[in-house]
């Protein structure tokens, strides 16, 4: 018979139990040779651990964005890649703007870092996209040292690989993008001189780091990449070629290969413009102007293909005219730009920098008050209304003159004027000056002992605007007086003035200084912005003959031309105002089990043939 087989657990009883169990399984886990205290952890460094914690915190920030910003990168990488300038157009101005308010509107966009797997580790465009990334921080956030820093190192980066490549590089960008890096990089040097400028406000930390931090947005470093983009372009050859009309052969073998791209020659040509901003801030009026010598102002210039660059330019050329007391020339300025931007403001409003350019345009209605009160013209009366009614207080003082006038040009200035900086950082790196500087003064200290005062550049500025025009304070009484005479004595003038003759005389010197200034010919915009002649700017003029001052008034004419255009434009607005009228609502229609009307009645709502029409086309009931 066949032996019964046992079950393999039904022979655990049999197992004896003096059997060394250690032979069979051995003493793994039993020797104490892998105790807890005894196991030997691995070393890792902490260069090693660190890396291993921003790897973790990067795929956790990656997980965080969303899907359409995820397609959206890889869009905009695959355009600039192709250098499809329509496709990076729309998503520079489109899609970036569109994701920032959905997304991002009050914190950062993710880092550079985090989107590289996204893009292939695209080092040109990671640059790029650390631009706009930068550029966010400023507009929306509240840009903390290390990103003050870190968009000086990416600025860096993208201009030396723009400007010592090995040849032109192969990238194509849109003329509003190379607009707005040009503009945001000369506002973020701006905006850093200004943070560095407040010492008190500083940490120990920000102290340590402005005292290593050398050429950070230094004023050297700014100008130099400017002028460089100028050189490398030959922007100024290329201009200077063009207007002596220049075959394209011609031109091109002048400019070079760099000159040939429009990508370098579009930022050469914004440099220009870039350096006329960046002279009006460290106070150089004279060079700024002298900068932009070649560059016409008027509509053909490629710097109108860009608003924002459009109104930049106006506004500072203006604004240098004001500081060189140039008032005609101011005036003429600004009522281009302001007609221009008048007449575009419905393209403008979709635009994504509309507020921007309302916001400049605001600041120049202020500064035509300012011009037209120290000369008054009527080069445009639109303008003027414009600017009495949103200054109307103001512009009323200034024009009076009398102690009512410097706050109300102090006000308009300050509201209006660039935001000047110092060139020169403050001594970080004099522990000891920057001790001086934040201990408080003593009572007791001599005025030779006290910490020096810290005067900004906006009041330097302030308070030499003025000194000139307070010596202009007496010019508009003593003008009221001289219009009311074609002949007057000098010593009932000067008791008219409550002052003696030789005051009086004094004051009709200022008149007359006043009323001439430097200005451009008409039919010269090919001349530089420096150039002019010797005009005079008032409709009052007068000589002094032994005791006795005769006055010659010569009055304008109303410019008929211009009052029927404007107000034909004024009828016009009118007349299609009324045209998109929606039309008046419809009477309710009858119910359907109410009667049939008799004829009567349908003959009463006929409608009237005759009779004068409304904006809508109806009749007007009489």
């Amino acid at each position: 018979m066949s032996q019964q087989r046992v079950p393999a657990w039904a022979t655990d009883a049999d197992i004896d139990e003096d059997v060394d169990l250690t032979l069979a399984i051995g003493n793994y886990g039993q020797n104490g040779h892998y105790e807890d205290a005894h196991i030997q952890q691995p070393q890792i460094d902490e260069t090693t651990f660190i890396a291993m914690q921003q790897h973790m915190a990067q795929q956790a920030a990656f997980a965080q964005i969303p899907d359409v910003v995820k397609g959206f990168i890889v869009h905009f990488h695959q355009a600039v890649m192709e250098n499809n300038l329509q496709e990076i157009t729309v998503a520079y101005e489109s899609g970036w703007n569109k994701y920032t308010e959905k997304f991002y509107s009050k914190t950062e966009w993710p880092e550079a870092e985090v989107i590289a797997p996204l893009v292939n580790d695209d080092p040109i465009f990671l640059i790029l996209y650390r631009e706009l990334y930068y550029r966010h921080v400023y507009s929306r956030l509240q840009p903390n040292i290390d990103d003050r820093f870190h968009s000086y190192e990416n600025s860096c980066e993208l201009f030396n690989y723009l400007l010592n490549s090995d040849g032109p590089v192969q990238l194509e960008l849109p003329e509003q993008w190379l607009w707005d890096i040009i503009d945001e990089f000369i506002y973020q040097y701006q905006n850093f001189c200004a943070w560095r400028s407040k010492i008190k406000s500083k940490t120990e930390d920000e102290l340590m780091m402005l005292a290593d931090g050398g050429p950070v947005w230094s004023s050297y470093s700014v100008l130099n990449v400017l002028y460089s983009l100028m050189q490398k372009s030959r922007i100024s050859e290329y201009i200077t070629a063009q207007r002596e009309g220049k075959t394209p052969e011609e031109i091109a073998e002048i400019v070079g290969e760099y000159g040939q791209r429009p990508l370098y020659r579009m930022l050469g040509y914004f440099s220009i413009i870039g350096l006329l901003r960046v002279h009006v801030l460290l106070g150089d009026f004279t060079l700024g102007l002298k900068v932009m010598e070649g560059v016409e102002l008027n509509q053909k210039s490629p710097f109108t293909r860009v608003t924002a660059c459009h109104v930049t330019t106006y506004y500072y050329v203006g604004f240098c005219y004001i500081m060189l007391r140039r008032y005609p020339d101011a005036i003429r300025t600004f009522v281009t730009i302001l007609n221009f931007i008048m007449r575009m403001r419905q393209y403008h409003t979709r635009s994504y920098q509309y507020d921007q350019i309302s916001k400049t345009a605001d600041r120049m209605y202020a500064l035509f008050a300012v011009c037209n009160a120290l000369s008054p013209s009527r080069l445009d009366d639109n303008i003027a209304n414009i600017a009495k009614e949103r200054y109307g207080d103001q512009f009323t003082k200034m024009s009076r003159g009398g102690s009512d006038a410097l706050p109300a040009f102090e006000e308009l200035f300050l509201y209006a004027c660039p935001k000047f900086i110092t060139a020169n950082p403050p001594p970080y790196d004099d522990p000891a000056a920057i001790t001086t500087i934040l201990s408080p003064t003593s009572p007791s200290d001599s005025p030779t002992e006290a910490s020096p005062v810290q005067v900004d550049a906006i009041h330097r500025h302030l308070s030499l605007f003025l000194a000139d025009v307070a010596a202009q304070s007496p010019v508009p009484t003593l003008r009221s007086f001289l219009k009311l005479y074609t002949s007057l004595g000098a010593k009932k003038l000067a008791n008219f003035l409550d002052a003696d003759e030789e005051e009086m005389v004094q004051e009709l010197m200022v008149l007359k200084q006043s009323s001439r200034s430097i200005s451009r010919v008409s039919g010269a915009e090919s001349s530089g912005l420096l150039d002019g002649q010797i005009i005079t700017t008032s409709d009052l003029n007068f000589v002094i003959d032994e005791n006795m001052v005769h006055i010659a008034e010569s009055t304008v004419g109303r410019r008929y031309a211009g009052w029927f255009i404007k107000n034909t434009e004024r009828t016009q607005k009118i007349l299609d105002d009324l045209r998109n009228m929606p039309l008046p609502a419809p009477k309710a229609a009858p119910a359907p089990n109410s009667a049939a009307p008799s004829a009567g009645d349908v003959q009463t709502k006929q409608p009237r043939t005759g009779g004068p029409k409304v904006a809508w086309g109806g009749v007007k009931v009489a």
